[in-house]
């Protein structure tokens, strides 16, 4: 699940949690490299469960569900990406395409590697962790699937980039043992600047295909948040912890805010792009 960077993305909580061990290249480049960076601000101490400990923090059955929720969600997409790359690879143009992106999509299975042996070392069996999130994941990748190498480029630099931002967005309200890992599996793969710079030279060679890809890159941030907003309201643990713990369930009003910071992010990677939002 990768998120691509694009300059002057505004900070989110995700961004200022004290971990940055999984910012983004450039692609996504800009994103989270310039969110904050010589903005002279201080960022905060971690307070309450951020601030934590995984054995403290555990502690509280609701806390450890909803970790095991992130986990089992972000371990089936990083397996769910290494599939959508190996296929992608099929449609690459020339064989240095496709051996940039076998490198990638081996860099998303040791991803899914690394949260799969988290599970367990936690005691959780990984399978049944990934099991409630494998629907909603498999129905976004059959409704986008793209039909040239473009659209699929372009499907893992808006795509990747809106769930990488929704998980630094809950990277924010997690222990620091847990958002440490969370923001080391969301770091990049390569596939940012490469999708940029192939996207870019493709635009350029024949304009018209700026206006496709713009129709694409919209519908694909539709079904993005779409389904994130699934994944929040079905899971009451993962979304009771996302607001910081609300207890009758989570705030709308924060849910709002926290999906236009993704929007605004959004909008700037298109312009990077050199598409319209």
């Amino acid at each position: 699940m990768r998120s691509m960077e694009t300059p002057d993305t505004p900070e989110t909580p995700a961004a200022t949690a004290g971990d940055r061990t999984g910012d983004r290249t450039a692609g996504r480049a800009g994103d989270h490299a310039a969110s904050g960076a010589g903005s002279g601000e201080k960022t905060p101490e971690p307070t309450g469960v951020a601030a934590q400990d995984w054995d403290t923090a555990a502690a509280d059955p609701q806390y450890r569900a909803a970790v095991v929720d992130l986990l089992g969600a972000l371990a089936y997409g990083e397996l769910a990406a290494f599939e959508r790359l190996a296929e992608d690879a099929k449609l690459a143009p020339t064989i240095g395409d496709k051996a940039e992106l076998a490198k990638m999509a081996s860099a998303e299975f040791h991803h899914f590697e690394r949260l799969s042996g988290r599970l367990s070392a936690i005691g959780e069996e990984p399978t049944a962790a990934m099991e409630p999130f494998a629907a909603a994941l498999d129905g976004f990748h059959r409704q986008t699937a793209p039909s040239d190498w473009l659209e699929g480029l372009v499907k893992a630099y808006v795509g990747d980039s809106i769930a990488s931002d929704f998980y630094r967005e809950v990277a924010a309200r997690l222990d620091a043992d847990t958002r440490g890992l969370v923001l080391q599996v969301l770091d990049d793969t390569g596939h940012a600047s490469f999708a940029v710079e192939k996207v870019r030279a493709a635009i350029e060679a024949d304009p018209r295909v700026g206006g496709r890809l713009a129709l694409w890159a919209r519908r694909l941030m539709g079904e993005a948040l779409s389904q994130a907003q699934r994944v929040v309201a079905d899971r009451d643990a993962l979304s009771t912890m996302l607001v910081g713990g609300v207890a009758d369930g989570f705030d709308l009003a924060e849910v709002g805010r926290m999906f236009s910071r993704i929007t605004e992010a959004h909008t700037k990677r298109m312009a990077a792009l050199g598409l319209a939002a």
